[in-house]
């Protein structure tokens, strides 16, 4: 059934809100933005210069993709699309859990698991969270299990730093919506791999992406390299995106890319569109940096390790 949802009504600490969302605009935002005419023109120039350079990155450095595997266009449905590769040894060096340490390792796409209205729901709840900060640099997090929000080179916690008045930004409906998905994930995922989805465990990082062409100002904002999950976190075990918005359309580069020794094979982003993997060296990956435009996502985490387990989100 598709969701029909309104922007919740301003309560009465809205105008406090609104002064903070301003206060965070100006952390990012820094004294270039209170430059005179002249030297805004300049940076106009300047940036069209780094977007035309961003351009030519994308269409040059990832012209060795050798296979997409699931283009914009397409629909997958109603079963996922499912491409099998031999695990690595990774798992091999941490705790097994039966029924749930993978065995059978792969990637998967399925796009009949979250329609585009929820899709759009979770973008109006990842915009307005953002909305309140946001990176400096091109990409911005938002993650309601912790609170973490970028602003500015650094991180707050949401819960703490707006205390009550959250409220005013996200509502239970919200919150309900997205455990819905993460449920669905979890579900499908035991399903393609032959887990037991009650031994599988949401994990962290577990978190809204907002990506766009503005230049790198920490490492945070350096989403582009190759790197490895389970590695680079040691809980995951299996990993998820959410795409909330669609390439091609809402932006162009930012594909997300698996590394593989015979060639690299990429997953185009399409709103809803729902991507699953074993979290080990045998799916080793990166993203595209974005050319122009804004993509959203939602990265969901699993491990079999109930020591790293994290609850869903709620409002305090």
């Amino acid at each position: 059934m598709a969701l029909v949802r309104q922007r919740p009504a301003k309560g009465p600490n809205a105008t406090e809100i609104e002064k903070k969302i301003k206060r965070g605009n100006a952390l990012r935002q820094g004294s270039s933005w209170r430059s005179s005419r002249w030297l805004g023109a300049l940076l106009l120039v300047a940036v069209n210069v780094c977007l035309g350079a961003t351009w030519l990155y994308v269409t040059t450095s990832d012209s060795d993709i050798t296979e997409t595997l699931v283009g914009q266009g397409e629909i997958v449905s109603p079963e996922p699309r499912v491409f099998t590769v031999k695990c690595s040894e990774d798992y091999e060096n941490y705790k097994r859990y039966a029924g749930c340490t993978p065995q059978k390792c792969g990637r998967a796409i399925i796009d009949s698991l979250v329609t585009r209205d929820e899709a759009h729901v979770l973008r109006r709840l990842a915009e307005r969270g953002l909305a309140l900060a946001g990176s400096e640099g091109g990409a911005s997090i938002l993650d309601l299990h912790s609170g973490a929000l970028s602003m500015g080179k650094q991180f707050v916690n949401i819960y703490r730093y707006f205390g009550d008045q959250i409220s005013d930004v996200f509502t239970a409906e919200d919150f309900k919506l997205y455990s819905d998905v993460r449920g669905r994930i979890q579900a499908v995922i035991a399903e393609t791999f032959g887990l037991d989805p009650t031994l599988m465990y949401l994990t962290k990082p577990t978190f809204f992406s907002r990506i766009n062409s503005t230049a790198a100002k920490t490492q945070h904002d350096e989403y582009w390299h190759p790197h490895i999950d389970k590695e680079t976190y040691g809980s995951f075990d299996y990993t998820s995106l959410l795409y909330l918005s669609d390439y091609g359309s809402d932006f162009t580069g930012g594909r997300f890319i698996f590394i593989d020794q015979n060639g690299n094979r990429t997953v185009e982003p399409r709103t809803g569109r729902v991507s699953f993997f074993s979290s080990g060296s045998e799916n080793i990956h990166r993203v595209e940096r974005v050319a122009w435009g804004t993509r959203y996502a939602i990265t969901v985490s699993f491990t079999c390790d109930p020591a790293h387990a994290i609850s869903d989100p709620a409002l305090p």
